[in-house]
């Protein structure tokens, strides 16, 4: 089983939102991290064969996208960033429908909804119009209808968007149980979604793959680059001039822990600290000064 991206490029009249873009995706989690606009959404929609590139080609275990056509779209999921849908269907009704469209059967359609609902923590809005329901829980219902036919392929865009800290737990656990025979691509600008379960990842920035690799291999290209240091608060200006900085904690002695980045320490006290995804992500988008 395998999802291969192959000299993707997508422009449009004004610019180019993907650039020659290259992947080879096996099972398991895959991760997609970038910044909003760097070009993820434009690539998932190749993926899920919604639009055409400009150039290059998508291919499933070898074939064409095109060429397999409904053969794909029946091992295939997706979640967009914006699933849509008619504003008076209720969440079983919802999915009823995405279901006949899959062309799942009477008995399948029933057992798996029922599965969903459970799994997704939807028992209780089940008759509710999805209209009615807060962007969690609508986010929740997208998330069960590209679960509904078993794909080979599931390729969620931003999926905890709207989701609260214990949904999104509860969501990575069930995508990493859910990766082991088959192909999950994360798009997300959330580091916490895939730097736990995420077997590989790919980092996009302007339209092109920068760095591809597992979390430690990524995150070893800044090891040396990661700096903590306890500053008192009437300095932490001065500092924030000087470096990117990634967190910030507050003492109760009236002092700061500031974990920032920087090719060397510039706070005395300063000592390397172990890089994290989080700290990639900024190194790699965030804006450093100094």
């Amino acid at each position: 089983m395998e999802l291969t991206i192959k000299n993707v490029t997508k422009t449009y009249a004004d610019k180019t939102a993907v650039n020659n873009v290259s992947l080879t995706i096996t099972p398991g989690v895959f991760g997609l991290l970038g910044a909003n606009g760097a070009g993820k959404t434009t690539l998932m929609r190749i993926i899920a064969d919604i639009i055409k590139p400009s150039s290059g080609e998508v291919l499933y275990n070898g074939i064409p996208i095109e060429t397999l056509d409904s053969e794909y779209r029946n091992i295939f999921g997706h979640l967009p960033q914006e699933f849509g849908f008619y504003p008076e269907f209720r969440v079983t009704d919802y999915l009823e429908y995405i279901a006949a469209i899959k062309g799942l059967t009477k008995k399948d359609t029933k057992q798996r909804i029922e599965e969903l609902l459970v799994q997704m923590s939807l028992e209780e809005v089940r008759n509710k119009k999805i209209k009615k329901l807060s962007g969690g829980t609508r986010r929740r219902v997208g998330i069960a209808q590209a679960l509904l036919n078993n794909p080979e392929v599931l390729i969620l865009d931003e999926p905890t968007a709207g989701l609260d800290p214990g949904e999104r737990i509860k969501f990575r656990s069930l995508l990493s149980e859910f990766s082991k025979k088959r192909i999950v691509l994360i798009s997300t600008h959330i580091v916490s979604d895939i730097e736990y379960i995420a077997s590989r990842n790919a980092i996009m920035k302007e339209g092109e793959i920068i760095q591809t690799g597992t979390t430690d291999e990524l995150i070893g290209s800044i090891d040396g680059k990661v700096w903590e240091c306890v500053v008192d608060n009437y300095d932490l200006p001065w500092l924030e001039k000087k470096v990117q900085i990634v967190n910030l904690r507050n003492e109760a002695s009236g002092s700061t822990t500031v974990r920032y980045l920087g090719n060397c320490p510039v706070a005395e006290g300063s000592v390397s600290v172990s890089p994290r995804l989080e700290d990639l992500y900024m190194w790699l988008f965030g804006s450093r000064e100094g």
